[in-house]
């Protein structure tokens, strides 16, 4: 990991959005079904929002911003696919608003990936 990706991720901890805050409380610790998760973790030439490197699944929260850069998302995540890693996505009002099912539905792509 080269010194501007790792501080770059530091910075993008220290400025976590409410939702990556909220989704951080219930995956940090194991908590979510013994899972190890890391937040803002360089993968190939990206920051991911999550990534659980035992199941080889990265957790992408999106804001308003994302709408319009689908197309680079898109990108990404055939990159990060090649890479060998399954992308999940999920809107940040989502995580707000129904946090419960936004674990119950990385937890089934995490079994899926045993």
């Amino acid at each position: 990991m080269s010194v501007g990706k790792t501080s770059r991720a530091k910075s993008l901890r220290r400025r976590a959005t409410e939702a990556e805050t909220r989704l951080w409380q219930c995956l940090r610790n194991r908590q979510l079904g013994g899972w190890k998760f890391r937040r803002q973790f360089p993968v190939d030439r990206f920051i991911a929002d999550f990534a659980c490197m035992d199941a080889r699944l990265i957790v992408e929260l999106d804001g308003s911003q994302h709408v319009e850069n689908a197309q680079a998302d898109a990108e990404r995540t055939k990159i990060l696919d090649n890479c060998g890693f399954k992308v999940v996505r999920y809107w940040n009002a989502d995580v707000l608003q129904n946090t419960s099912n936004v674990l119950e539905d990385i937890l089934a792509h995490l079994e899926k990936r045993k």
